[in-house]
């Protein structure tokens, strides 16, 4: 019998790796060396999702965010960033075991985030054993972030597949927002950085407490 869906896009920060700590403290380094007041980690849970530069412009106080402002504290927290995401950046209980029976069950995985590619690439190969994914695209010069839906489509010819393929699981708005738009499954994560009436009202069909309920889908 065919699976329902044949293959998983996984959203990056906030579903598979809990990454907020690094982010934070590379933001708060960077807001501190161009002059700016530091927020607390809890501050940049509805601010991440976006990528760096949305990021950068929602950190800065109100009266300061001006595109070339916000774009010079991208640079330099992406600079930070990129020495050590990895300091206090962990996989999601469950995860790294809910991957391992997605290869064994030869169900194609992705990841797709807003993250700078190269820093998305040092994670996933920093965290998760050679050959857990068949694809990681992150955020680059001349590709489309989410929630464009072209950055669903483009990842799918790397993959073979088509949207009713794919599971789209994430913890955010911008996730669910891509999943909808791009005809994917749109699949909530509870344990992320979103509260579940957030990813509800996006139009998450279905949001999971454990990485383990994922299985029932395929």
């Amino acid at each position: 019998m065919k699976p329902k869906h044949s293959g998983v896009i996984f959203d990056m920060d906030g579903t598979i790796v809990d990454t907020l700590e690094d982010i934070a403290a590379s933001m708060n380094k960077a807001l501190r060396k161009l002059g700016f007041p530091e927020l607390p980690v809890e501050n940049y849970l509805d601010k991440v999702g976006w990528g760096m530069e949305r990021l950068a412009f929602l950190s800065l106080p109100e009266e300061k965010r001006q595109k070339e402002t916000a774009s010079r504290l991208a640079e330099q927290a992406q600079l930070f960033y990129a020495e050590d995401p990895l300091a206090n950046t962990y996989p999601y209980p469950g995860i790294p075991e809910l991957i391992s029976v997605l290869r064994q069950r030869r169900i194609k995985i992705a990841v797709l985030t807003n993250k700078p590619d190269p820093v998305a690439q040092k994670v996933a190969a920093g965290l998760f054993p050679s050959g857990s994914f068949d694809h990681v695209q992150g955020g680059a010069p001349g590709k489309v972030l989410k929630p464009d839906p072209a950055s669903v489509w483009e990842l799918l010819v790397e993959l073979s597949l088509t949207p009713s393929d794919i599971i789209f699981a994430g913890d955010s708005e911008v996730d669910i927002q891509t999943a909808v738009s791009s005809g994917c499954f749109p699949l909530g994560v509870a344990w992320g950085y979103r509260s579940r009436e957030t990813i509800t009202n996006a139009g998450a069909r279905l949001i999971i407490e454990k990485p383990e309920e994922l299985l029932e889908l395929l």
